[in-house]
């Protein structure tokens, strides 16, 4: 298992409860998968340095957490389909 680190930003445009929900499905795909020491930490809205599909703010979310490389290639298919998703980057964290 190894330590990866997942930045993803939501659309602002949703209200708190659909927000919660993503961030929340996200979560349980983890636990799904297999992964361990799961952190979620939740910067809310923030500027983006420039415009992602015609919106000018987003609520970042980073989420750190443990697994195998068939958890990510899961978590990385299911966040390009998800539409709440603007945009989203996984890091394998150095030791």
């Amino acid at each position: 298992m190894r330590e990866y680190e997942l930045m993803f930003i939501i659309r602002p445009d949703l209200d708190e409860e659909k927000t919660e929900a993503t961030i929340a499905k996200f979560n349980s795909l983890l636990e799904s998968q297999g992964a361990t020491d799961i952190k979620v930490d939740k910067w809310g809205k923030r500027r983006l340095a420039y415009d992602i599909a015609d919106q000018r703010e987003g609520f970042y979310v980073v989420i750190n957490f443990k697994s195998g490389a068939a958890a990510v290639q899961e978590l990385e298919r299911v966040l390009k389909i998800t539409d709440e998703v603007l945009r989203h980057l996984i890091v394998k964290k150095e030791k």
